[in-house]
């Protein structure tokens, strides 16, 4: 008789199993599609590392933030692949900054087949710029973003900044209102700190041997100039892929005789080879400025912040241009 009964005993409990195992398969599935249970994290995927270090810091131990760009790549030439379209696919929030600065995103969101993800436009609400190889501070733009012919860098004024985790913030909310207060107090601190390296920069750029700002590289230093009263000179427009002409070359070389300036800067993660050729000639030394559109691989890992690379920034710029420090 136990011998007869141990068969079904056992076919009782393989059944058990496989109707358990059944269930919680559902319910992952079921996750995967509900955004805001109790005791999920919501997934975040940002596409340049300014939107990266934002979300992170705001959504803290309550979200998994990933950067779309691998690092070390140029965000200008990116082009997604088709498992990071699978990665947005998947994610409650994809945070981009305008479509300007990223033309690819509003496509590959048109072809997501995700009711529930929640686009986030950083740029929304910022004060633009209009595009160009020269600022003199002097042609505000429209304040909303996405139109052609504005200058997409809006995170390298401090104030489009603060906006920026602005807008974020209500994204997170509307993903997760549970936490709104702990999302909130994290943007709160966040901008506490945008606010005052604003200070910093305002207090450190004052007092300067000179206010001419120029850069052998293409055109991102635009915000950063406007706000602190620099007058900028770029070597070439917004496209960094574009090879300046030898008339542009030669015109940036007699603009650092004439303007008596120490120092060209060049961009980090760009290759600084004409920068270099231009500083030689003029007889001029070369500094490095971080657009934080991305990080090198050692960055990424260290862990470094929006606001560590613009405290370097301020760093290379007084020095650059020959700026009183108290």
């Amino acid at each position: 008789m136990r011998n007869g009964r141990f068969p079904k005993l056992f076919l009782y409990f393989l059944c058990f199993c496989l109707l358990l195992s059944a269930t919680q398969g559902c319910t992952r599935s079921g996750e995967s599609h509900s955004r805001n249970l109790p005791g999920t994290k919501l997934r975040i995927v940002t596409t340049l590392f300014p939107l990266y270090d934002f979300a992170r810091t705001i959504a803290g131990t309550r979200g998994e933030v990933s950067l779309l760009l691998p690092p070390g790549t140029e965000p200008h030439s990116f082009d997604p692949r088709p498992d990071d379209i699978m990665r947005i696919g998947r994610a409650s929030l994809f945070i981009y900054t305008n479509p300007a600065m990223e033309p690819w995103a509003e496509r590959i969101i048109k072809g997501i087949d995700n009711k529930n993800l929640r686009v986030i436009e950083a740029g929304t609400g910022v004060k633009y710029l209009k595009a160009g190889a020269k600022s003199d501070h002097d042609h505000d733009g429209d304040s909303h973003g996405g139109a052609e012919g504005v200058d997409p860098h809006v995170w390298l004024d401090f104030a489009n900044a603060v906006t920026m985790v602005d807008t974020i913030l209500v994204g997170f909310v509307a993903a997760d209102p549970v936490n709104r207060e702990y999302y909130a107090k994290n943007a709160n601190a966040l901008k506490a700190g945008l606010i005052d390296l604003d200070r910093r920069y305002r207090d450190g750029l004052t007092f300067c041997g000179t206010k001419t700002f120029l850069h052998g590289g293409h055109f991102t230093f635009g915000y950063l100039a406007h706000r602190y009263g620099l007058s900028y000179r770029s070597l070439s427009g917004v496209s960094s892929e574009a090879e300046p002409s030898a008339a542009a070359m030669a015109s940036m070389v007699r603009q650092i005789r004439q303007s008596g300036v120490r120092y060209l800067f060049a961009e980090e993660l760009l290759s600084p080879r004409i920068t270099e050729i231009l500083a030689a000639e003029a007889g001029v030394g070369v500094l490095k400025l971080h657009g934080a559109h991305n990080l090198s691989q050692d960055d990424f890992q260290r862990g470094v912040t929006f606001i560590s690379l613009m405290d370097d920034n301020l760093a290379h710029l007084q020095k650059g241009l020959a700026c009183r420090v108290k």
